[in-house]
């Protein structure tokens, strides 16, 4: 067993791969939790497409993915942001939109470059095993701001999450956060993206956070649930990877819904086990079974 664990750390390029998709595991499954409760899941599969309309002019161009792909991410969540921000447009709209525009660009600028050597493979599906030494100081120096900025901000993004009309009353400047959270969602999209790609994207960002919401009705107990859910994603979606010889995003993703069917299931046999044990008629007709059942409300969330 022991020699089964070790066995793939003798590689160079295991040991920077299991780096990298920890820490992004982590990093998504911190910002997820806001992206979940705020109902916007659709975000992260949007802005990655957007950023790689991004990486296709930073190739044309010859300047950095980071660079490039920074600049146009930032403008694609901004943009979100305050289109969604004039309450006629819902912000999956504003998703759609915006992100399917930016993601046309690329297309459309790799369709006209002919010429085009570059691999865009690992773009849409991820190149874990080729990240760099630039690709993890990026991806630790994003990891690093983001949690800062949920440390720094904690109580704003609460308030701005759950409530964002009694927010503003009470003096709290949503459309600061807002941006705020825009950008760092961004950020951290750009610093995963090469590492799971962006078809796998979204599953990284929501998968660790539904886990934690279905495991915990606590909101201090969630970021951190999400961000352990997160990283524990990554490291066995490594090893289910080298073992079993397939792409490392596609493991790290179905390690992700296997730990939800697991989470959900177990969800369900509780509830079960409760109604049986408190009998008939003892239970909340209108609510449903398992962990899902808890917390369905702001008000039964421990914020204060």
């Amino acid at each position: 067993m022991i020699h089964w664990l070790q066995e793939p750390w003798t590689f160079a390029f295991f040991r920077h791969g299991m780096v990298a998709a920890t820490v992004a595991g982590a990093l998504a499954g911190l910002v997820g939790v806001y992206v979940v409760l705020r109902r916007m899941s659709y975000i992260g599969h949007g802005l990655s497409h957007a950023i790689l309309g991004g990486a296709v002019v930073g190739y044309v161009t010859h300047y950095s993915f980071y660079v490039t792909g920074g600049i146009w991410g930032g403008i694609s969540a901004l943009l979100i942001t305050g289109v969604s921000r004039t309450r006629k447009i819902g912000a999956d709209a504003a998703i759609g939109i915006v992100t399917t525009a930016s993601y046309a660009v690329g297309i459309a600028l790799i369709s006209r470059g002919h010429h085009f050597t570059r691999n865009f493979e690992a773009a849409f599906f991820g190149n874990i095993l080729g990240v760099t030494s630039t690709d993890l100081w990026v991806l630790a120096a994003v990891a690093g701001a983001v949690a800062l900025a949920v440390f720094f901000l904690y109580k704003q993004l609460l308030f701005v999450t759950f409530d964002p009309d009694v927010a503003s009353s009470f003096g709290v400047r949503t459309g600061v956060v807002d941006i705020v959270f825009s950008l760092l969602l961004a950020a951290a999209i750009i610093a995963t993206m090469r590492i799971l790609g962006v078809t796998l994207i979204a599953a990284a960002v929501v998968t660790p956070a539904v886990v934690a919401r279905l495991a915990s009705d606590s909101f201090a107990r969630m970021l951190a649930l999400a961000v352990v859910v997160g990283a524990l994603c990554g490291f066995g979606g490594m090893y289910v990877s080298y073992y079993g010889d397939i792409a490392s995003g596609a493991t790290i993703t179905l390690f992700g819904a296997a730990l939800f069917a697991v989470v959900y299931l177990a969800g369900l046999a509780r509830g079960a086990l409760q109604r049986r044990s408190l009998g008939p008629g003892s239970a909340d007709p209108d609510l449903p079974a398992g962990f899902a059942a808890r917390a369905r409300t702001l008000q039964d969330l421990d914020i204060h």
